[in-house]
């Protein structure tokens, strides 16, 4: 009988396991999936297809000797309980909980802190070089999907893979079916004549008995040709690459046959040179739900296992939502307004817009870099582009965005979402960075709204202007109700919400809620407390601060303070008779955990920041 997933010494326990039990152990890989992802939410439909090659993985290799890496990491959770993490999973993405992401703080099996795609490659590579320059041994494995190929990097690694030849295992996880015409019985043949001991055999038994001689080397190149015939012939698509850069290609193989999956990674570890091995897989394997929609399951938040609906579904539209509607609404009025994406349409709101506006909708695949200059050609053909990414994944852009974009004045809205604290995503995906780098860049304007109202007019304004502009938003739902009204329309002028004598509070975006709070705490303790709007961070309207006399202005923002926000109010009130108390992120990376829980615990939420307050007013006080 086997045992529960919990009861296993993983890896260990593998090794003696019978290929039935392999088998049935997948199943129950799945099943245990499904139920606790039902609950903690997470990326499901990803990990339901690397089951197979997980297991295989840590069958025939030695974590952590031998090295795995995984590209982006969303894909670990199978790799996490095959390292004796089935017991932590109640805690997925818990505050102080297991990290949905590989953490190396976590286990000695996760080899690097991944959140980002395109990065196992380089990181393989640099492994692979230090452990032979060091004269060690163990295999360096990278696990990297179809979409991660589409990043730039990923192709700057494996030139250098296929240029140095260190040895480097690559397992690229296709479960894109885009070359499944591959597959056949032929292809299956070649690639174990190209590959097997008895090809390699022959090739050291020419070469040791002739030597350098000419007929050796004659028979040497016959056998070469004749192999590059065949290959030239068989191959098409990737292989064919991957081949001319200097990578052995193995596949495509059945991902989801344990045993093919084993057999190959065997093969693979018999060389002495780079190879890369095409496993064609089935993202939500196992579950029907998340394989009639793969998408929906990629990231997901707790769901009901029997109909795979979301549990806690919010009555109002996410900022996402309501930025796709609202650009589709001005595609439809101006033939000039584009859409560019780096594989995020979906989960950036721009499904209607793909399907309405095909010809004016660019995903570019994992590729940021790509995504901004080409929006600066758009831009300087005419055209008026939107980029639409995750703040945190602008970050991978900046060069560009400051020479392509900003140097040449070009009209290019980034639409930043999910600005700020992400929460259960944790460290790789807290778009806490961006006011800090944007802050750098000279020509650019930052918008921060507040509701879905000042969203839609901030892109109609972004869109008529003459240089960049980044409208940052958080993620999550937003009030999108057209009667609620901005606190002005003047979208470049910071407006004063609420008058005080004691403490003003200067807020940006989705931190005008927590001000609120604030205000009310203060009151109860007869502190009298104004609030200034700040919608445009960039350039910086500091006006308000001159109708005031309060001795304090305190600044919140859901941004680091190194950079922020309230550093550039201080700078630009330098010389002003006032104490500014600056409320935002430290300088430190944010571990994963839920909104309350880490404003809480990083003295963020407006109790913190009241008695905070009250404690500098006594302090001033007894001056």
């Amino acid at each position: 009988m086997m045992k529960k997933l919990t009861e296993y010494d993983f890896p260990g326990d593998l090794k003696g396991m019978s290929e039935e039990e392999l088998e049935l152990l997948a199943i129950e890989i799945r099943e245990f999936l499904i139920d606790k992802v039902s609950k903690t939410g997470g990326h499901l439909a990803s990990n339901l297809g690397v089951v197979e090659i997980t297991i295989a993985l840590h069958r025939i290799f030695d974590s952590p000797k031998d090295k795995i890496i995984w590209d982006v990491g969303h894909q670990a959770y199978v790799h996490k309980i095959l390292t004796g993490r089935a017991k932590d999973f109640d805690t997925l993405r818990q505050f102080g909980g297991m990290s949905g992401f590989p953490k190396i703080r976590e286990s000695e099996h996760d080899m690097f802190d991944t959140g980002h795609s395109t990065t196992s490659l380089s990181m393989a590579m640099g492994m692979a070089c230090a452990r032979d320059i060091k004269g060690e041994d163990g295999e360096v494995i990278a696990v990297i999907g179809d979409g991660s190929m589409t990043g730039g990097m990923a192709f700057e690694a494996l030139n250098n893979i296929g240029f140095r030849r260190n040895k480097v295992i690559i397992i690229f996880n296709d479960n894109g079916m885009s070359i499944s015409r591959n597959v056949g019985g032929l292809y299956r043949y070649f690639t174990s004549l190209r590959t097997s001991q008895g090809y390699l055999n022959v090739k050291k038994f020419v070469k040791n008995r002739t030597g350098d001689s000419n007929i050796g080397r004659s028979i040497a190149h016959g056998l070469t040709t004749i192999r590059d015939d065949l290959k030239n012939t068989v191959l098409d698509g990737p292989g064919l690459m991957f081949e001319n850069m200097g990578i052995t290609y193995l596949g495509p193989i059945d991902g989801h046959d344990i045993k093919s999956v084993m057999a190959s990674l065997e093969q693979a570890k018999g060389l002495d040179k780079p190879v890369v091995i095409h496993c064609l897989t089935q993202k939500g394997k196992g579950y029907i739900n998340a394989e009639k929609d793969p998408g929906k399951f990629h990231g997901i938040g707790p769901f009901d296992p029997e109909t795979g609906e979301v549990i806690k579904k919010s009555r109002n539209p996410s900022y996402s939502n309501v930025m796709g509607d609202h650009l589709l609404e001005m595609a439809e009025k101006d033939d000039r307004v584009v859409a560019i994406t780096a594989a995020m349409g979906d989960a950036n709101g721009l499904i209607p817009f793909a399907d309405e506006f095909p010809a004016r909708y660019f995903d570019v695949g994992i590729a940021e870099e790509h995504a901004v200059t080409f929006a600066a050609g758009l831009a300087k053909g005419g055209l008026k582009p939107f980029v639409c990414v995750y703040s945190t994944f602008l970050q991978r852009a900046y060069d560009q965005m400051l020479e392509d974009v900003c140097l040449q004045g070009l009209n290019v809205v980034f639409l930043m979402d999910r600005a700020g604290v992400v929460g259960q995503d944790g460290e790789t995906h807290h778009g806490i960075f961006d006011l800090s780098y944007l802050n750098t860049m000279p020509g650019m304007t930052v918008l921060c709204p507040r509701n879905g109202r000042e969203l839609r007019l901030m892109m109609d304004w972004a869109a008529e202007q003459e240089g960049p502009c980044a409208i940052r938003y958080p993620r999550g739902e937003c009030i999108d109700d057209n009667l609620i009204m901005s606190t002005n329309d003047d979208l470049e002028a910071t407006v004063r919400v609420i008058e005080g004598t004691d403490v003003d509070i200067w807020t940006v975006g989705k931190m005008y809620d927590t001000a609120r709070e604030v205000r009310e705490i203060l009151a109860e303790k007869g502190v009298s407390c104004g609030i200034v709007d700040v919608k445009c961070e960039k350039p910086l309207d500091v006006t308000p601060y001159f109708d005031c006399s309060c001795g304090i202005v305190a600044t919140l923002e859901d941004n680091i303070l190194n950079g922020g926000f309230g550093e550039s109010l201080r700078s630009a009130l330098s010389d002003a008779p006032v104490r500014t108390l600056n409320f935002g992120w430290p300088d430190a990376f944010i571990e994963h955990g839920s909104y309350d829980d880490l404003f809480r615990k990083y003295g963020l939420d407006a109790e913190h920041i009241a008695a905070r307050i009250l404690e500098e007013i006594r302090t001033m006080g007894e001056k």
